[in-house]
């Protein structure tokens, strides 16, 4: 895109959200319609459904049906929200063009290729990853209209370009995660003291969600979108807690069990009774959730399987964890003596529920901090201690099949890989990414969730930070303690 459009000539992405007032957007769409009710009964939508008005402040029926489908609808709604504004960036190229998206052709979509990953002058272009997800939406956008309304699809021979990912990747030892989050999120100095210059106010709800992050091994998003409820009860005789992530707030409708550590569990029942017991009470006592819009009343809760509620449109309905949403998890309260409270887990120091995408902000101030106190190139993202759990894990899965089949002869072994799986079995399973294999699926998950069991009980008191920062010293993609590594 040679010139920065102004938003009078852009098409826009909008959200039907009847719980939000109309005023904020009436100046864009109060010509079209008077309210939201008006809005829906007009043009079909339905709530949270993703819609794009163009340059000239009108809906493209044939462009709002197309999300409006069931194909686009049954999308999780991370990745429905994410292909809608993929269209909607490209729409915006080929306004810069002068070409309507049923008339562009291959030779435009390669230019945008070009601009979206490489084009210097595009101060917003992406990693290559990232214009994969828009290549799929767009490829899907185009299967839909194309036997529809005759259009040709530009992306069909388009393939993504080469990734880096593989060489963006990084890890974090336990040391190394231990320094970033005392460091960048706890406020303590180079020397392990707390720094008199720290103004932190958050740094228990900071450090007790990442040190989360570091246990689980859970996407960000699905960490964040964790309630009260779903937790489990503590026992200080287990190392590890059980618990299960919902499929509406998995990546790809995936939900599956994780394992929370003792230490995270112990970090989140302080973090309950402490940070997050003041922010609720200082939210009471200001009146704000009586000012929160589109509040749903939790009922009752049964155990972490399910919930009553009161009902969107009256009534009362019973729903089960598993299928409520991130964004509606935000809005639900319960009554308490106090008076309302959310059902989120994680809450900004107003008390009122965070949303998932506000914890970016959180690690970029943390690297900032450390990039102040000297170390230029010690970071972390949350998607990089996803990566680092990974690797913890595949350390221990290394040791402990080590230790049962190191009696065994080669043949033996790869006889008993093939049956039940190697270490990596192991960690894919702890990470919760979906099996191709359907025959897999079936008849490996027992023997699975067996060695996850075998291997949490060997990881309680292994020394395993130890062990990781003698094997992984001197990678160059595995960052441990800088400033154990200078002493």
């Amino acid at each position: 895109m040679t010139e920065i459009l102004s938003d009078a000539r852009k098409w826009q992405v909008h959200r039907y959200e009847p719980s939000r007032s109309f005023e904020e957007l009436a100046g864009q769409l109060g010509h079209i319609a008077p309210d939201w009710d008006s809005w829906g009964r007009r043009f079909g939508v339905r709530d949270g459904q993703r819609f794009l008005i163009d340059p000239g402040g009108r809906p493209d029926l044939r462009v709002n049906s197309c999300l409006a489908s069931p194909k686009w609808r049954n999308l999780g709604w991370r990745t429905y929200r994410d292909y809608a504004y993929s269209v909607g960036v490209w729409l915006n190229f080929l306004v810069s063009l002068d070409v309507n998206w049923w008339d562009a052709v291959e030779e435009d979509a390669e230019e945008f290729m070009f601009w979206r990953v490489t084009d210097p002058t595009n101060e917003c272009r992406v990693q290559t990853n990232s214009f994969s997800r828009d290549l799929a939406a767009l490829k899907k956008f185009y299967r839909w209209m194309g036997p529809r309304y005759g259009v040709a699809d530009p992306f069909h021979d388009i393939d993504a370009p080469r990734s880096s990912r593989q060489e963006d990747v990084k890890w974090l030892d336990p040391g190394g995660y231990a320094r970033w989050r005392d460091l960048g999120i706890r406020g303590m100095d180079l020397s392990g003291r707390p720094d008199q210059w720290w103004r932190g106010r958050n740094e228990q709800r900071d450090a007790t969600f990442c040190d989360g992050l570091y246990g689980n091994g859970l996407r960000v998003s699905e960490w964040a979108s964790v309630v009260l409820p779903e937790l489990p009860s503590y026992d200080r005789r287990r190392g590890y807690h059980t618990c299960q992530l919902a499929d509406a707030c998995a990546k790809g409708g995936y939900g599956h069990a994780y394992w929370t550590p003792r230490s995270a569990m112990q970090s989140l029942l302080a973090y309950t009774e402490g940070a997050r017991a003041a922010a609720v009470r200082r939210a009471q006592a200001a009146g704000r959730y009586e000012r929160v819009d589109g509040v749903r009343i939790v009922l009752a809760t049964h155990g972490s399987k399910a919930v009553t509620l009161e009902g969107a449109r009256g009534g009362i309905e019973r729903k089960a964890w598993n299928d409520i949403g991130p964004r509606t998890r935000l809005r639900l309260f319960r009554q308490t003596a106090q008076g309302l409270e959310p059902v989120a887990l994680w809450l900004n120091e107003d008390g009122l529920p965070r949303d998932g995408r506000g914890w970016e902000h959180t690690f970029d101030v943390a690297n900032e901090r450390i990039a102040m106190l000297g170390l230029k190139s010690f970071t972390c993202t949350a998607h990089m201690l996803r990566h680092s759990f990974a690797l913890k894990w595949y350390a221990i899965g290394k040791l402990v099949h080590a230790a049962r089949l190191g009696h065994l002869s080669a043949d033996e072994q790869r006889d008993f890989r093939e049956q039940f799986g190697d270490t990596w079995h192991l960690v894919q399973t702890m990470l919760g990414h979906r099996q191709v294999e359907t025959t897999k699926n079936v008849y490996l998950e027992p023997f699975r969730a067996l060695d996850v069991e075998l291997l949490l009980a060997h990881a309680d008191g292994f020394p395993i930070e130890a062990f990781m920062a003698d094997v992984f010293t001197g990678h160059p993609r595995v960052r441990t303690d800088p400033l154990a590594v200078a002493r």
